[in-house]
């Protein structure tokens, strides 16, 4: 008798598994379309035993599965298109609707503000629960220009002003300003005005946004509040 290696065996079995693996996974992958379901029906007619013929109530019903399947793919192709062309008229919508908001201004998310040199930065801080709330304008460097003491503010979008000038009075260069806020040792979340100069669409994932002066791009989710 000849005594076949375990390692051969093995690998054979390996090699098999994987081969039905890899059929099972492509077969599973695949959908019959119309295509498929009449070249099947088709076949199954040519192999018929011409002594033992279809029985005539199994084709009909083959046929009315072929008719559904049509059908039920047609619709589906229906429903895709209404959903991209609704969608479509949404976007469009939304996008001419808010070009209303060009020249006013509004508040949005932000951790910086643009002092111009001349007009006063608007701001908000998002009070998270009723506290002493303060607010740090920060240089460049990270050196503190000024505090805000906004007092006690109850929970909710709370605005302030800062006029340009540091903790002394003075008055500090334009440019770009890092905005903090705080209660207690609480971090709060805040927001500058700005006025709007632009509306787009920016796909999917982004919707409508609109162009805030000093701030940039800002979906129009994020807008807090229209001044």
């Amino acid at each position: 008798m000849t005594t076949i290696p375990s390692t051969n065996t093995t690998n054979t079995g390996s090699s098999s598994s994987s081969s039905s693996s890899t059929s099972v996974n492509s077969a599973l992958s695949s959908t019959m379309t119309q295509a498929d379901f009449l070249k099947l029906m088709t076949a199954q007619l040519q192999a018929q035993d011409p002594t033992n013929p279809v029985d005539n109530s199994q084709f009909v019903s083959q046929m009315a599965q072929f008719s559904q399947l049509s059908s039920t793919q047609q619709l589906d192709t229906d429903l895709q298109t209404l959903s991209s062309n609704v969608s479509s008229a949404m976007q469009t919508s939304q996008v001419l609707s808010s070009s209303n908001l060009v020249g006013r201004e509004v508040m949005v998310p932000s951790s910086s503000a643009t002092y111009d040199g001349s007009d006063a930065v608007k701001g908000a801080v998002n009070v998270t629960a009723t506290g002493s709330v303060t607010v740090q304008v920060l240089d460049s460097s990270g050196n503190v220009v000024r505090n805000i003491d906004m007092g006690t503010q109850s929970a909710g979008l709370q605005q302030f002003s800062w006029d340009g000038t540091d903790d002394n009075g003075n008055a500090v260069a334009s440019g770009t300003y890092t905005l903090k806020a705080a209660t207690g040792s609480a971090s709060l979340d805040t927001y500058v005005a700005g006025s709007v100069t632009g509306v787009g669409y920016g796909g999917s994932t982004l919707g409508t946004y609109l162009q805030v002066a000093g701030v940039g791009g800002v979906s129009l989710s994020q807008v807090a509040q229209i001044l």
